[in-house]
């Protein structure tokens, strides 16, 4: 008797979001077997009659995918069971199965995991993915990448690194690829399309590339300089330009993608609150007076708490997060090329960007003396989770407190 093998809502067991995991359902001589899926959906999106995500569920055709991936998987060692005349459980189905490695190529692999970003609105991530994609396909000289993740080992590597040592690479563009390209890898190992043991990562070392940019902070008194800066005869898009990098260095280095999508809803009582779209953390600051006048230029008084904030994004034309990424690119772009001109008019020697904001809101602090752990350099240098981690174990009295030495 062949195994029959299904996916099922598995109600037995409620995650904390209140959804329920998809599992693969083995079954072998009236016996079962259950395997996750590493995927969950709520009841009221999932057909049990015909044992799929109904129509309307989200990320329904990714969901769909996982699940006829996985079944044609057990299909195929089923299939080969049954070629070779050999017995078997529902255990040992299980078992041969997991060893099975999935035939995909890096083309198709890449596509899949750029289209997946895509669907649930991680833009940027599926940017990220892309310019690695793009830059494999440039390696390669050709517009199909029809290989295996497997033929990618230590020497394919080194030869990778080569090319683009050759092509005037930053170290710090080289090391963003190969991490991109290591993250691919190990998402194709989970997913079963390449063998851990094909890892190329152990003996090719990335701490070899250097992630350490020149100085980019300016003084208190450069700050200073940029505030009293009149810039009222200017275009709108220069003031504005102005102000978004006060408001960054103001308001504890918030990058400009928080700023495009901060709300009316973020404000509540003098107080910023939003989640950071990189680390999906919550923000809780005081707004500064100076901050404060910034936000009351650009009220307007037809607003309601679901606007945003500032002209960057509007809610009615600005809705995927396609539209909002190429959007908010545009306008920093602008941003950025403003910035040069107010460096020159505010006689400061410095190629300002809105990083320089970020940069300088952490290096003013702790050249106040501020505690390096509320601040850690890790802020503008290297990994920002470190940072959050610090943050996220101070009251708000002591991040306020600290906050009263930028200006």
């Amino acid at each position: 008797m062949n195994a029959t093998v299904n996916a099922v809502c598995y109600t037995s067991k409620t995650l904390k979001n209140g959804e329920h995991p998809i599992m693969l359902r083995v079954t072998k001589n009236g016996k079962r077997k259950y395997i996750s899926l590493g995927i969950s959906v709520h009841v009221k999106n999932w057909d049990f009659k015909k044992d799929e995500p109904k129509p309307n569920c989200p990320n329904k055709d990714y969901i769909k995918k996982i699940i006829l991936d996985k079944e044609s998987e057990y299909q195929t060692q089923i299939l080969e069971f049954k070629i070779s005349q050999k017995n078997y459980t529902a255990s040992s189905l299980i078992n041969a199965t997991k060893q099975t490695v999935i035939t995909k190529t890096v083309q198709e692999f890449y596509t899949e995991l750029i289209a997946y970003y895509k669907s649930i609105n991680k833009v940027g991530n599926a940017s990220i993915y892309r310019n690695s994609f793009n830059s494999l396909k440039s390696f390669k000289e050709t517009d199909n990448l029809d290989f295996l993740f497997s033929e990618i080992d230590s020497e394919w590597l080194n030869q990778y690194e080569k090319w683009l040592v050759n092509r005037n690479n930053a170290e710090t563009t080289m090391s963003l690829l190969f991490r991109t390209l290591r993250s691919a890898f190990n998402k194709a190992i989970e997913q079963k399309i390449v063998r851990k043991e094909d890892y190329p990562f152990n003996s090719f070392k990335m701490s070899k590339f250097s992630v350490k940019t020149r100085k980019r902070a300016i003084t208190k008194e450069d700050i200073k300089k940029v505030i009293e800066l009149d810039v009222t005869s200017e275009s709108e898009m220069m003031q504005l330009s102005r102000d978004i990098f006060i408001f960054s260095y103001l308001q504890s280095g918030i990058n400009l993608t928080d700023i495009a999508n901060l709300k009316y809803e973020n404000i509540i009582d003098n107080r910023l609150q939003y989640i950071r779209q990189k680390t999906n953390r919550l923000i809780n600051i005081p707004l500064q007076k100076e901050a404060l006048r910034i936000l009351q230029k650009y009220y307007y008084t037809e607003a309601i708490l679901n606007d945003y904030v500032f002209p960057i994004l509007n809610r009615k034309i600005h809705v995927t997060g396609m539209q909002k990424f190429n959007r908010i690119h545009k306008i920093m772009g602008k941003v950025n090329i403003n910035l040069k001109e107010i460096a020159k008019k505010a006689n400061i020697e410095a190629n300002l960007t809105t990083y320089v904001a970020r940069h300088t809101y952490a290096t003013v602090l702790k050249r106040s003396g501020v505690n390096t752990s509320i601040i850690s350099e890790s802020l503008g240098h290297s990994s920002e989770k470190v940072t959050q981690i610090y943050l996220d174990s101070f009251e708000n009295s002591q991040i306020d407190e600290a906050m009263k030495n930028l200006l």
